[in-house]
């Protein structure tokens, strides 16, 4: 081959003809992860999952722990709210006797001597 018959042929192969297709249609190659990189890439989202999933078990615990003070602190109300009517009855009942009418009606007695055996 001489040097013209070369520059021809290359120019044919880099160039499109006349009725050939411009396009090249090669395979492309694809960049595919190995088995190695699949499985670090799954243990990596099984440890994100696991950590999500412990950051809302400690959210739901500290809500429980504060739920259940508040209950505590509301028996202890209770409690003391049941205490206070009790008190607030007793007292009240001391003036309600004395301003009756059967209390009014009563006579005080005096002493008028004492016993002896």
């Amino acid at each position: 081959m001489t040097y013209s018959s070369t520059l021809s042929v290359s120019r044919q192969q880099r160039f499109a003809g006349r009725n050939q297709n411009a396009v090249d249609f090669r395979k492309q190659r694809s960049t595919r992860l190995g088995p190695v990189s699949n499985t670090v890439m799954l243990i990596v989202l099984a440890c994100l999952l696991g950590l999500l999933y412990l950051t809302q078990v400690t959210k739901t615990n500290a809500y429980g722990y504060q739920l259940n003070g508040l209950s505590q602190q509301q028996t202890d109300l209770k409690t003391e709210h049941d205490d206070l009517e009790v008190a607030s009855a007793r007292l009240q009942s001391l003036d309600r006797v004395q301003d009756s009418a059967e209390a009014t009606a009563m006579v005080p007695v005096t002493p008028s001597g004492t016993v002896q055996d």
